[in-house]
């Protein structure tokens, strides 16, 4: 199994301070990596939880829904963790509405945020990993890379292009040694989901819909992060792993 191991790799998280983005720091930091969190919250209980796995930890502070502080964000950890081996873009946000009341406000900070940040993120920390000649970045993408959704269609874009995203550098960057892919979460208790889980119809449609018959666990996307970013990943690039509990399938 030491095709999985993270043992000596650097790791970047954005928002990693509750749900997706902690399950996948701490997992990262279980699989042997140091990891810097990237983010507006302070993470508290992920730094406690990487520490208490002997693995260095970094708190970086930035407002992620601009491209300002972008590359300040990857040249502190390439700094104060000795390099980059990975970064995993998981900040994101969600804004919901009739499509006809939907507002230009709503609009643009959900693409900022969760497409153009990531992509400029992704081009900073590329620069360092096409340098030394390896490195992995895993993109939180959705089902909705894959379907339109209801009531979000800020999101269901931004998601598109996650995906679009993720082919269009791994296609220039794996000849440079750099995996690029992306996780496609289902239906997962999240904050993000609070909404929906509360709103016991369409609660109910949701678990219906999927053939395990759960709503998913941020601990369920841990382990495709780890996979990503780890040696054993090292001919799969471009993709986009859907982990929905059987959802697309259905």
């Amino acid at each position: 199994m030491a095709g999985f191991s993270l043992s000596g790799r650097r790791a970047l998280v954005t928002g990693a301070n509750t749900g997706i983005g902690q399950a996948i720091a701490i997992a990262l930091a279980e699989a042997g990596a140091d990891v810097a969190l990237a983010g507006r919250s302070e993470p508290a209980e992920t730094l406690a939880a990487i520490a208490a796995k002997g693995r260095r930890t970094l708190d970086i502070r930035a407002d992620l829904s601009g491209t300002a502080p972008l590359a300040e964000v990857v040249g502190q950890t390439v700094a104060e963790l000795g390099g980059l081996d990975i970064l995993v873009n998981n900040a994101g946000i969600i804004r919901r509405d009739d499509l006809l009341d939907f507002s230009e406000e709503d609009w643009d900070a959900v693409l900022d945020t969760n497409l153009k940040s990531l992509f400029f993120i992704s081009q900073a920390a590329a620069r360092h990993m096409v340098a030394q000649g390896s490195g992995k970045i895993v993109n939180i993408a959705s089902l909705l890379s894959f379907q339109g959704g209801i009531r979000v269609p800020s999101y269901a874009a931004a998601k598109s292009g996650v995906a679009g995203v993720t082919r269009a550098m791994a296609n220039e960057l794996a000849p440079r040694g750099v995996q690029v892919n992306a996780i496609a979460p289902g239906y997962i208790a999240t904050n993000n989901t609070a909404a929906l889980q509360a709103d016991e119809t369409r609660n109910r449609q949701i678990l219906e819909r999927i053939p395990a018959a759960r709503w998913g666990r941020p601990e369920d996307i841990a382990g495709a992060a780890v996979f990503l970013s780890s040696p054993a990943s090292d001919y799969v690039t471009g993709q986009i792993l859907a982990v929905d509990g059987g959802w697309l399938a259905r």
